[in-house]
């Protein structure tokens, strides 16, 4: 067997890990002021910050197209790959997933009779909280592991995977239409922060606290009423700018879960661009998804 191993920029995979596990890491197209951007080639993270805090505008993101994983595919034939492991942005926050499924029927067309298997998932969440997997199963890819064991215990993590995160700058969410500009006006004069959590790609506020300083007990507190024993919960820890903040949020985290994070991690131009440049987040692992429980998308 030949393996390979594909996702998109929107994963945050460092580019070391990336180098190290041989994974291809597609970078998207972002437009700020009537530019376009290729994330991962044409600026640092830190860079993509600066210049939303100095735009009049918002990011917008578009889609990797079918052409472009079709494409790809196809480099991956002609290399004699046999298994393509492929994992994805979620598919209910872009068209990326659905693009990559006509991708497959477009290869059949283009490299009729190929055997290569690809194992296309919906990653259905953002950034590392599915990068860091994906990193995990080829490792073990790497090391020896049957892939489809990998690829079943990748999805059952998946599957367990929540995201807590908070903005100190309401500024770009109200930018970007997520919260009303009468609303982001008033939050930020009066300190309130938001404590948004974000499971199968759906948000919801689970609070409010004002002033900086009760953000990340919030947080740590709202990730308690969702895991039995956080000592044995794995977690990450994802930040934009806001250097002073992460620290003190994994302080706190390795205070209350009794151990360090799997990771520290900076959130990339896909997911910043929804979120702006001054936030912390949780990731973990926590019990299988139960959508009853989560509100519809916010407006």
């Amino acid at each position: 067997m030949k393996i390979a191993f594909l996702t998109d920029s929107s994963s945050d995979i460092p580019v070391d890990l990336a180098e190290k596990y041989g994974i291809q890491v597609v970078g998207f197209p972002i437009n700020l002021e009537g530019k376009e951007y290729l994330e991962r080639r044409d600026m640092t993270n830190e860079e993509f910050y600066e210049m939303m805090r100095a735009a009049k505008g918002v990011p917008t993101t578009a889609a990797i197209t079918q052409i472009q994983w079709a494409e790809i595919y196809q480099e991956y034939v002609e290399a004699g790959v046999t298994d393509l492991v492929h994992v994805t942005i979620n598919s209910g926050g872009s068209s990326t997933y659905n693009n990559a499924c006509k991708a497959i029927e477009m290869l059949g067309e283009e490299c009729p009779g190929h055997t290569m298997k690809i194992h296309l998932i919906d990653s259905h969440t953002y950034s590392m909280p599915f990068g860091w997997y994906l990193c995990e199963c080829a490792r073990k890819v790497q090391e020896g592991a049957p892939l489809e064991s990998c690829l079943k215990e990748m999805q059952d993590k998946l599957a367990r995977v929540e995201i807590c995160l908070s903005a100190y700058s309401l500024k770009q969410m109200k930018k970007s239409g997520r919260v009303s500009a009468a609303a982001a006006v008033v939050g930020d004069l009066m300190g309130i922060r938001p404590i948004i959590s974000l499971n199968d790609g759906i948000s919801k506020v689970e609070s409010k606290v004002r002033g900086d300083v009760n953000v990340p007990p919030a947080m740590v507190k709202w990730v308690c009423s969702r895991v039995d024993n956080v000592k044995e919960m794995p977690y990450m820890i994802a930040y934009t700018s806001s250097t002073g903040k992460r620290d003190e949020l994994v302080k706190l985290c390795r205070k209350s879960f009794g151990h360090a994070p799997l990771c520290v991690f900076s959130l990339g131009g896909v997911i910043s661009a929804n979120t702006g440049p001054d936030g912390i987040a949780i990731v973990f692992e926590g019990k299988p998804r139960r959508l009853a429980d989560y509100a519809v998308p916010l407006p």
